[in-house]
């Protein structure tokens, strides 16, 4: 999954949040920075009935939920197909890197030519190379 850190370097370099269902984000300063919230319109838990059944509950809220918060005031935490689809036509090839250690490299076209980005996760490297595009 892609860092905190470089999902601030991501909004710090212009890449901008439109929130949607399954969008994943992170809150800052609020003694949740290592918990990762996903967006979705309903709670949904899987509860264990008697009998041995296993039943899905739809909840409105939780009870540790927060009332509300600014979208401005969270880090988005872009999935793998999303930072594919924001590199767009910059994005030339994904390779999978035997190692070790085993990584990706993600190749964008760059100002002065292909870009070669290497991190051992691979929405990292897509992350990374998004950073390089966003800066252009």
């Amino acid at each position: 999954m892609l860092t905190r850190e470089l999902a601030v370097t991501l909004r710090d370099a212009g890449l901008a949040w439109d929130p949607a269902n399954g969008d994943r984000f992170v809150v800052p300063d609020r003694d949740l920075d290592d918990q990762v919230f996903v967006l979705s319109d309903m709670v949904i838990e899987l509860l264990d009935a008697p009998g041995g059944d296993q039943v899905l509950a739809f909840n409105g809220t939780t009870e540790w939920a927060l009332d509300s918060l600014e979208a401005s005031d969270a880090i988005w935490v872009p999935r793998e197909d999303q930072l594919r689809d924001l590199l767009g036509e910059a994005f030339v090839s994904l390779e999978r890197l035997a190692g070790p250690p085993a990584g990706y490299a993600v190749t964008v076209r760059g100002p002065g030519g292909p870009e070669r980005h290497v991190d051992v996760d691979v929405e990292c490297a897509y992350g990374r190379a998004l950073v390089s595009v966003q800066r252009g």
